[in-house]
């Protein structure tokens, strides 16, 4: 089954952003930094989805590029799947576009890669898939 996972926000700043979100009543539950993307997260659960606030902690990484180029704002859309390694493959053999061919290990855990924008109508979309217990 796919579904919204999570909305990945753009922001300078996690500590200047998240009083918005916690204005409405949202409640960050998570905080991590993820080395190889050079990214600070925030997890804010909403219902069945989740927003991700994302600050760059290097001006060149992914995040801290975007930033640059077009400002605070939509990074991507995150959606989940059971079994990530078919989908990728699924993907991959209907000629759509990845950023990485790897699947990578991000924030609590969960497995991810990214589809380019070219392929996906101009979105930046996140393929994840929940942590596998006992790894």
């Amino acid at each position: 089954m796919t579904k919204i996972d999570h909305l990945g926000i753009a922001v300078k700043s996690i500590a200047a952003a998240r009083g918005f979100y916690e204005s409405l009543g949202l409640t960050v539950v998570h905080e991590e930094v993820v080395e190889q993307e050079q990214v600070r997260t925030a997890m804010l659960p909403a219902g069945d989805s989740r927003i991700e606030m994302l600050e760059p902690t290097s001006e060149d990484s992914p995040v801290g590029r975007f930033l640059k180029k077009r400002g605070e704002g939509l990074h991507h859309v995150a959606l989940h799947v059971d079994d990530i390694s078919a989908a990728m493959e699924d993907l991959k053999g209907k000629g759509m576009r990845l950023i990485s061919e790897d699947i990578q290990i991000g924030a609590g855990g969960h497995l991810y890669f990214f589809v380019h924008p070219e392929s996906t109508g101009g979105v930046l979309v996140e393929i994840c898939q929940d942590p596998i217990e006992g790894v």
